[in-house]
């Protein structure tokens, strides 16, 4: 079991659940990038995702593109990235953190030496978003092998035929984007969102957090309702990007997490 595994085993037998974060690495720098990092747990940050800057992003939004671009200029690299992961272990061993991003700096990377880097670091599990499911032995497979989650995307428009595939290699939990489009762009509705939800846990036994357009305590607790958790990341990368106090961004970060586990 990888530490998703036993964190999604934890919450369900304590009845709650689960509250996940996205920030992006080094945004505005590696050191106060960290730091945020450091303080997500104890803010009621059930998982980090930690967004991998990457030049070409085609599934963000504004928000998240403009906090790539700030870490990028500072300098961030997927090196950069592995190294924040293994500071962050050094104080904490339980945290869940998914690393987020694309195929291409992996690639260059080299899959089998990104994969060992990755595990040795502390990474438990990896959302590419452009890799689908007929591409798994480039990065899915191996990374499953190296006993890494490989977490899929389902999408509003991921019809009863395609879905089976979706599921067929993904492991950890199925992350549904609430909304057609890109990060930021739209509120997502619980109405819409449980029918969907249900569709997908009718097909995989994995938990399904939604992520998209969520931004306040009570839509996260909404969301969090009708399925088992939620994502917030560009509310979050707002603040950020604001330049809020880190106990500012934290607190905000608390309001939204107590939502998404009164859900």
């Amino acid at each position: 079991m990888t530490r998703i595994d036993t964190t999604f085993a934890k919450l369900k037998a304590d009845g709650r659940k689960a509250f996940v974060a996205y920030i992006m690495a080094g945004d505005p720098d590696m050191p106060v990038s960290l730091e945020i990092m450091r303080g997500l747990p104890e803010a009621g940050v059930d998982i980090i995702e930690l967004g991998v800057p990457f030049t070409d992003p085609m599934a963000d939004g504004p928000t998240i593109q403009l906090a790539g671009q700030r870490a990028l200029n500072g300098g961030q690299t997927l090196e950069k990235t592995l190294q924040m992961v293994r500071d962050f272990r050094t104080g904490n061993d339980e945290t869940p953190i998914v690393l987020m991003g694309y195929y291409n700096p992996i690639y260059s990377r080299g899959v089998d030496r990104f994969l060992a880097d990755a595990k040795d670091a502390g990474v438990d599990g990896l959302i590419v978003v452009d890799l689908p499911p007929e591409e798994d032995s480039e990065l899915c497979l191996p990374a499953q092998a190296a006993g890494l989650n490989f977490i899929r995307l389902a999408t509003p428009t991921t019809d009863a035929a395609r879905l089976p595939k979706v599921l067929q290699n993904t492991s950890g939990f199925v992350y549904y984007v609430s909304i057609t489009g890109i990060t930021g762009a739209a509120a997502a509705q619980a109405t819409n969102v449980g029918p969907e939800v249900a569709r997908i846990k009718a097909a995989t036994d994995l938990p399904v957090i939604v992520g998209f357009g969520i931004s306040t305590p009570d839509t996260a607790q909404e969301i969090a309702s009708v399925a088992d958790g939620c994502v917030v990341g560009s509310a979050i990368v707002k603040q950020i990007a604001d330049g809020k106090p880190l106990a500012d961004i934290l607190s905000y970060v608390k309001g939204l997490s107590d939502g998404a586990h009164r859900g």
